[in-house]
């Protein structure tokens, strides 16, 4: 009910919205803005020549991959078998994609997967014409590192590849050392042959299959540590570290891309990590890493906060931070819920609060499986612990110093002086794993078209995750052995924090496999939450002459001047266009888009505000980084055109203060129904404090038509432009 009265109130505001439009065109208004920056208003231009808007998905996951297996399976609701040639399909027929890149985790693929990986990119792409493609698949992988500790974790990054020839691609994925130790196969816990018991109404043979994949890929052998042109094409490459990849890459040869991602997303992300490791030498990637997936469906990785989900004390003992206004520690809400369990059974309050303090204690201690020491827990007990409570549709159990506004602002010093920094462009993705690229097209479907594990029954997620334990105990539970596999990860409360996902758009003088490749190699590129929003951010005085777009970087001595346009998506017509209905029998069309494909209408969605966001990189290693980034620096009211809004604006603190300086821009729509766009749906007391909430899970306990809407302004963020102060 909360949320059907939410979609309601959401409907009512467009009403309003809508309203206040009218008024906005009588009165000719051309908006207003908040912040320092001077801002001139100009028309509406035409579209920019020669630069047409292509959009993609760089991050997508077939049954391939091991957690997509399973979430195939009968226990899981799963629809079954989604192998490559399905993500083809689903681009080109359902979402309507420009581009595409296929990224199974490299610690599952066989050789016969990786053979059969480069043969259905290469079909994909054979069905059209090079010169004119409807559109461009790319081959690739995820790199999918795990560290236990945030000295030894580097995270999941994808390798996408400009070419599918043999000649320029590598003979094998490289696979995450750290993630091979910690063995995909220990997750499933009973394993397939026991599911297929527990499971007796369902296909067996689904089980069965499954379990010959395990099988399979845990008899492939462990490459030699050598020079990868020399090894063997049966065995399992492997890079322990990032620069070890980026060394692998480069011995081999050939273009690529690495694309870090999830960055901030505590499902696995130890305590207290942080990029800094990554700004050292040899971490860069050689020219490689040069963009940053900032929005997918397992939420957003762009803001930064100073709060900590753990601290240390000077001789490095971690400690639990005490609760702020704006963030409650998972540390520190397991601690009160033993102590208010204590406090029911009547036991004194010294004695309760000091075992709220040793489980926080012992919490910090343990890491990411530390939720597991309160026995008998529910995903109502934790309330909002963990989460970024100001940020949109943030990556569950946020990790900041792991955002990307953090790695904009965060230099790396030596000796005082400065040495290290990294420069992303920005792009959005999906990182669904049912095969499907792209598919932010529509807010529906939500238990196809959101990623994680569909529990079907109460019994099967026991089966996975293991016993709650008893409710009401107050004595922490001990972590052991056996406290491996999904049940490690918090599966139940990360549900509702999984969106449709983003995208990526490139601006590109033709739809080609190279037009697209270069557009991501200048950075030309920025990220979407999914709706297919126009954007072009430009500056618009550098010394060269002419303007330059997103993605740039330039030495300048004068007060810089921008222009940002922006135009929203096109709203949908319900269905699929004609192409998908003549090319797809409708049994296909329904099993591939369950019926829905991306049709557009010919009215847009208006653009409501566009706001500046400054960044000024760290002069010294102590300066605070909460003072470098200004969010929003620059926030204009637009005026209401469908034909979208343009901003002029110009820095004059940039020629006064004399230092380096970022920009980078959003666009925002108007509010709409977005699939889990309340998290937890907390209800916040007078002071701020989540007390209570409304998941939506991805079980029996929430109906599968349900789609958990709330309304949220969908966006668009550019890509940064890097004005560096002439010297």
């Amino acid at each position: 009910m909360r949320r059907v009265a939410i979609v309601l109130a959401a409907l009512l505001l467009g009403l309003a919205l809508s309203a206040w439009t009218l008024l906005q065109l009588s009165w000719g208004l051309l908006g207003e803005h908040e912040g320092p920056g001077q801002v001139t208003a100009t028309p509406v231009p035409d579209a920019v020549p020669g630069r047409q808007i292509l959009f993609g998905d760089l991050h997508v996951h077939t049954t391939f991959s091991t957690d997509a297996f399973a979430s195939s399976l009968p226990l899981m609701q799963g629809s079954g078998a989604h192998p490559p040639a399905d993500a083809c399909d689903y681009a080109r027929f359902c979402s309507g994609l420009d581009f595409w890149s296929i990224n199974d985790h490299a610690e599952n693929l066989t050789p016969r997967h990786w053979a059969e990986t480069v043969d259905s990119i290469r079909q994909c792409n054979a069905v059209t014409t090079p010169e004119a493609p409807d559109v461009v698949a790319f081959l690739g992988w995820e790199w999918t590192q795990v560290g236990q500790t945030p000295e030894r974790h580097y995270g999941h990054k994808n390798v996408i590849l400009r070419h599918t020839d043999d000649a320029r691609i590598p003979a094998r994925p490289i696979a995450a050392g750290q993630a091979l130790q910690v063995g995909s196969a220990s997750r499933f816990r009973p394993g397939p042959g026991a599911l297929a018991l527990i499971d007796r109404d369902g296909d067996r043979q689904r089980y069965f299959n499954f379990a010959r994949y395990m099988a399979d890929r845990a008899e492939v052998p462990r490459c030699p540590d050598q020079h990868t042109r020399s090894l063997a094409r049966d065995c399992m490459e492997v890079a322990e570290t990032a620069s070890d990849l980026f060394r692998k890459l480069e011995e081999w040869g050939g273009e690529s891309l690495v694309i870090p991602h999830g960055t901030t997303w505590g499902f696995y992300t130890p305590l207290g990590s942080s990029w800094d490791k990554q700004l050292a030498p040899g971490q860069a990637g050689g020219g490689r890493q040069l963009l940053w997936e900032l929005y997918s469906g397992h939420g957003n990785t762009e803001e930064y906060r100073d709060w900590r989900e753990i601290e240390h004390a000077t001789d490095g003992t971690p400690l639990c931070p005490q609760p702020t206004r704006d963030y409650l520690p998972g540390c520190w809400r397991a601690g009160r819920i033993l102590e208010e369990r204590c406090l029911a059974a009547g036991e004194d309050e010294e004695h309760c609060a000091q075992i709220a303090a040793d489980t926080r204690q012992r919490y910090v201690e343990i890491g990411n499986r530390a939720y597991r020491i309160v026995p008998g827990q529910t995903v109502e007990d934790w309330l909002d612990a963990g989460q970024c409570r100001d940020c949109f549709l943030p990556a569950f159990n946020f990790r900041p110093r792991q955002s990307a506004q953090y790695v904009l602002a965060r230099r790396v010093f030596e000796q005082g002086e400065r040495r290290h920094e990294a420069r992303f462009g920005f792009i959005g993705s999906s990182d669904g794993h049912q095969a499907r690229p792209g598919t932010g097209y529509k807010e529906s479907d939500r238990m196809r078209n959101v990623d994680g594990l569909r529990f079907e029954s109460e019994a099967a997620q026991r089966a996975l995750l293991g016993a709650r334990g008893d409710p009401a105990s107050y004595a922490p539970r001990e972590i052991g052995a056996l406290d491996a596999g999904f049940g490690t990860f918090e599966i139940e409360r990360m549900a509702s924090f999984l969106t449709s996902g983003g995208l990526a758009a490139v601006h590109a003088e033709v739809r080609t496999r190279d037009a697209i490749w270069e557009a991501l190699q200048r950075r030309e590129v920025y990220a979407t939450s999914g709706d297919r929003i126009l954007l072009y951010f430009d500056l618009l005085n550098p010394p060269s002459g002419g303007s330059l777009p997103m993605g740039s970087e330039v030495d300048l001595g004068e007060t810089p001047r921008f222009r940002v346009r922006a135009a929203g998506a096109f709203r949908q017509r319900p269905g699929c266009p004609e192409h998908s209905l003549s090319a797809l029998s409708a049994e296909r069309l329904d099993g591939l888009c369950g019926g829905e494909c991306y049709h557009p209408s010919d009215t847009r969605k208006l653009i409501t505000h566009i706001e500046v966001i400054r960044v000024r990189p760290q002069v010294s290693a102590d300066e605070p980084l909460a003072d470098l980034v200004e969010d929003p620096w620059l926030r204009h009211a637009c005026a209401p055109d469908p034909a979208g809004c343009v901003l002029e604006f110009e820095d004059p603190d940039f020629a006064v203060a004399g230092r380096d300086t970022i920009y980078y821009v959003r666009a925002l729509e108007e509010p709409g129904p977005v699939i889990n766009g309340d998290g937890f749906g907390c209800r916040y007391d007078d002071a701020g404090r989540c007390v209570s909430i409304d998941p939506c899970y991805q079980d029996w306990r929430t109906a599968p038509d349900d789609d958990c809407l709330s309304p949220e302004r969908e966006r668009a963020w550019s890509s940064p432009i890097w004005v560096d102060a002439a010297r």
